[in-house]
């Protein structure tokens, strides 16, 4: 009778997977699709307007893209982390502005509130960030508190059943124009480090909360960035993520370390967009009569970008499955984002020597535009600097262990 049951659980189990693969397939082929038919063509334009138009904000929400790792029981598709990064591999084989625009929803702008809210909070929040009418961020980097995020100045100082904050929060993407903040503030006074941060949900049009004119930046047009300063912002005790003081971050470690995840699938789908083009300009672009693609030296960057882009990915869906099955993967997540945002920056860089001339000017090729957008990869969620230490304090940890 046991064998019968497990034989019947395993049918179950096959038959669930079947039915995800057959979605998840079908999802990547719309994302597919949706990026090289809509997205492909009207690059320019949002780079040239600075935005991406509402008309397109429009399709994102109709297609779920905003709701994609928020829970089903929250409006939100639920994927799970593999089926994330695979979406995300698809979605980044663009202009950055397109995944930036929905990827604060996706990842780090309401994770947290899926990780550590209460019921109410997830309730409140997480369904109108699914759908897209609310944009989510996340307000944590500061102007002494980037590497080194510990270092928070922001302040919450409780008053009855209020909090008032002030400080400023620096870099954050998508908060010219987010309806909630994830924001980690420190809550007793006298800590350092870690300790006394709490984790809170603030909403545009709460009294002290403002944000600052969108930078300009070298690269990644239309997706906007900001400071957000709090004066004196009172913010609702409820509002404080799980309803609980002085663990905020270690609420902000958990989003990260999916986050990390998250954004290696994200400088991959680059990486893989522009080695396309490298390639198709090489099979058309004619010297000393024949296809510059037929040139080994030109044939050995392809080489070596093609083969960066398969450890890349083949890093970041291990590691991806490893989250799902549950295990710690503070170690490997970092070393998936230091590998494929480095990864990213030199297949830009021979995509660039590939096209010539061409890849120079940004008439002639939009590699000139996806050059500059991901040299931001190699900074942000961990400088490539951070990580390599990060990298080494764990291993380094893990042996210490091994050899008491």
């Amino acid at each position: 009778m046991e064998r019968m049951f497990t034989h019947f659980r395993l049918v179950a189990y096959i038959a669930t997977m079947i039915i995800n693969n057959t979605q998840l397939d079908a999802l990547m082929a719309d994302i597919r699709s949706f990026v090289r038919d809509q997205w492909h063509p009207m690059e320019d334009e949002v780079e040239r307007l600075g935005e991406v138009p509402e008309s397109m904000v429009q399709q994102l929400r109709r297609k779920g893209y905003f709701g994609w790792s928020i829970p089903e029981a929250y409006g939100g598709l639920g994927l799970t982390t593999e089926e994330l990064v695979l979406c995300a591999l698809e979605l980044s084989q663009a202009s950055v502005a397109l995944r930036a625009r929905v990827g604060t929803n996706t990842g780090i702008g309401s994770e947290a509130l899926v990780a550590d809210g209460t019921d109410e909070q997830k309730q409140r929040w997480l369904p109108r960030m699914a759908t897209g009418e609310l944009t989510g961020c996340l307000a944590l980097t500061e102007p002494e508190a980037g590497s080194e995020a510990t270092n928070i100045q922001t302040t919450a100082r409780k008053e009855g059943d209020v909090y008032i904050l002030t400080g400023m929060k620096r870099f954050i993407t998508n908060a010219p124009l987010a309806d909630v903040f994830t924001v980690l503030a420190r809550t007793e006074d006298g800590t350092r480090g870690s300790t006394g941060l709490t984790a809170f949900i603030v909403e545009r049009g709460t009294s002290g909360l403002r944000t600052g004119t969108p930078y300009r930046k070298m690269g990644q047009a239309g997706s906007p960035v900001s400071d957000v300063y709090f004066e004196d912002c009172r913010v609702p005790a409820a509002n404080v993520i799980g309803g609980r003081e002085g663990v905020g971050f270690q609420t902000v470690m958990k989003v990260l370390n999916k986050q990390r995840l998250h954004l290696a699938a994200l400088c991959t789908g680059p990486a893989i967009r522009m080695l396309d083009l490298a390639i198709d300009h090489t099979q058309q672009r004619e010297q000393f009569g024949q296809a510059v693609g037929n040139f080994q030296l030109m044939q050995a960057m392809v080489a070596d970008s093609q083969t960066e882009i398969f450890a890349a990915r083949s890093m970041i869906v291990e590691t991806a499955r490893a989250r799902d099955r549950g295990e710690d993967v503070s170690l490997t997540a970092s070393m998936c984002k230091y590998f494929a945002s480095e990864m990213c920056g030199r297949v830009a860089d021979r995509c660039v020597q590939m096209f010539g001339g061409s890849g120079y000017i940004a008439d002639f090729s939009p590699i000139e535009r996806y050059y500059r957008d991901v040299r931001l990869f190699r900074l942000y969620e961990g400088t490539s600097q951070i990580h390599q230490l990060n990298i080494a304090k764990l291993v380094l940890r893990e042996r210490g262990k091994a050899t008491v």
